[in-house]
C-alpha cells in the first residue's frame, strides 16, 4: 500500500489493487494530505471491526476533484473523506445532500450509496463533541470566536447556532465571506435571549482592534483557517492579545504544537488542537459508512500511538 494515491492512481485502479489486499475502499481526499491522520483512525477501525478493507491518502488538486468522486462512483468505493480545500467545492458532484449539510454547504463524509454519492457534514458534531471533551462545557454556555468561513468554519458556525450558543462572532480575511455567513445564521439568534452590550451574532474584520474588543466579550476562540497546518505560520491573532481566561481550540493538528496553541499557552489560556475533532467526526463517518457504532477508543487508542 503506497502512503499516497494521485487522480493517476484511480484512472489505473484495476492494476494498483492486484497488489493491494485488503483492497482500498475508503480514502481521504485533499491538498495537502501528507499530515492527514485519518488513514491511522480508520484502518484501526476497520480491522478492529474485521471489516476486509483499507483507508487511503488521495492527494488531488481542485481541478481533479470532480473526475475523483465520479471514479470512486464507478470503482465501487464505500465512500470516502473531503478535507481542505476541497468541501465547499465536492458539494457540486454529489447526487444527494442530508438537510444539515445542505445548510452548510459543504461536505467532508461521501456516501456510495448504489452508485449514487450522498453528501454528509460531521464537522460539526466532532466539533461540539471535541469542545466537551477538551474543555466539559458546552456551546450552549459559549460565546465563541470563530476564525475562518470556509467549509469547516460554515459546519462549525451551523453547530454553535444549533446549539443556542451565547454569542458567535465570525471573522474571516474576505469580511463578505464572514458576512454572508452570519446572515445565513440570522434565524437561529432570532429569539428572546437577553442581550448584553454586544450583538449575539456578528461578523468582524480580520484586524488586530477588532480581535482585541471582541476577545474580552468571548470565552472560546476557534480556528478554522489552514492557518497552522505548517510550523513556520505565524498564529492567527497575536498571544498578545489572547488572555487567561480563554479556550482556544485549533482544528489543525501538527505533531509538535501549532502556531495558535503555542501563543495560547503563552498567554496563560486553555488549548487544545483538532486530534479530538478529527476522532469524533471520523467515528461519526465510519458510523454513516457501515450503518454500525464506531470502535472510539480503538480510533482513540491508534491516534495516542503517534
Amino acid at each position: 500500500m503506497k502512503d499516497i494515491y494521485t487522480l493517476g492512481d484511480l484512472q489505473n485502479w484495476g492494476r494498483i489493487q492486484e497488489k493491494t489486499s485488503p483492497p482500498i475502499r475508503l480514502g481521504v481526499m485533499g491538498e495537502p494530505i501528507e499530515h492527514s491522520l485519518s488513514p491511522k483512525i480508520q484502518n484501526a477501525a476497520l480491522k478492529h471491526s474485521r471489516i476486509d478493507m483499507q483507508y487511503g491518502r488521495f492527494q488531488i488538486s481542485s481541478e481533479e476533484l470532480g473526475e475523483t468522486l465520479k471514479l470512486i462512483r464507478e470503482l465501487n468505493f464505500v465512500g470516502a473523506n473531503i478535507t481542505v480545500p476541497h468541501k465547499i467545492a465536492a458539494v457540486a458532484s454529489i447526487d444527494q445532500l442530508d438537510h444539515e449539510t445542505k445548510r452548510i454547504g459543504a461536505v467532508n463524509v461521501v456516501k456510495n450509496g448504489k452508485g449514487k454519492l450522498l453528501g454528509f457534514n460531521t464537522d460539526g458534531g466532532g466539533f461540539s463533541r471535541a469542545i466537551r471533551e477538551q474543555f466539559s462545557v458546552d456551546l450552549r454556555d459559549l460565546r465563541v470566536l470563530l476564525l475562518g468561513a470556509g467549509g469547516g468554519g460554515r459546519a462549525i458556525a451551523v453547530q454553535c447556532a444549533k446549539e443556542n450558543c451565547e454569542r458567535l462572532v465570525i471573522a474571516n480575511r474576505t469580511f463578505e465571506k464572514a458576512k454572508k455567513l452570519a446572515e445565513d445564521l440570522r434565524d437561529f439568534f432570532a429569539g428572546p435571549r437577553v442581550l448584553g452590550p454586544v450583538a449575539r451574532l456578528q461578523a468582524i474584520d480580520w484586524e488586530e482592534n477588532a480581535f482585541r474588543f471582541q476577545i474580552a466579550n468571548v470565552d472560546l476562540i476557534v480556528n478554522v483557517t489552514p492557518i497552522g497546518l505548517n510550523r513556520s505560520d505565524a498564529s492567527p491573532i497575536p498571544s498578545r492579545l489572547l488572555a487567561p481566561h480563554l479556550m482556544v481550540f485549533d482544528t489543525n493538528y501538527t505533531e509538535q504544537r501549532t502556531p495558535f496553541v503555542s501563543a495560547a499557552v503563552e498567554a496563560g489560556a486553555r488549548a487544545a488542537n483538532g486530534l479530538s475533532m478529527l476522532l469524533h467526526q471520523g467515528a461519526l463517518a465510519f458510523e454513516l459508512w457501515f450503518d454500525r457504532e464506531a470502535p472510539t477508543e480503538v480510533m482513540r487508542a491508534a491516534l495516542r500511538q503517534g
